[in-house]
């Protein structure tokens, strides 16, 4: 069976990004789902590595209030 869709590829990696700062609240929206939760690796197209640093920083973001925890 022939696969009809292209791999996300991650983005962190094409651009040479090493770290994930928890400031940049712009980047990090796109990384939430409709209701405030974290999307999925494959949602995302993220590699292991900045999907578990884009979580981090979701989560401290979060914490000092710069994200929200819920969407109503």
């Amino acid at each position: 069976m022939a696969n009809f869709y292209s791999k996300k590829v991650c983005r962190f990696c094409a651009e040479k990004i090493e770290v994930v700062d928890y400031k940049d609240v712009k980047l990090l929206q796109r990384y939430l789902s409709s209701y405030g939760k974290i999307e999925g690796r494959k949602r995302t197209g993220n590699c292991l590595r900045h999907q578990r640093r884009v979580a981090v920083a979701l989560k401290r973001a979060r914490h000092i209030a710069l994200l929200p925890f819920v969407v109503k």
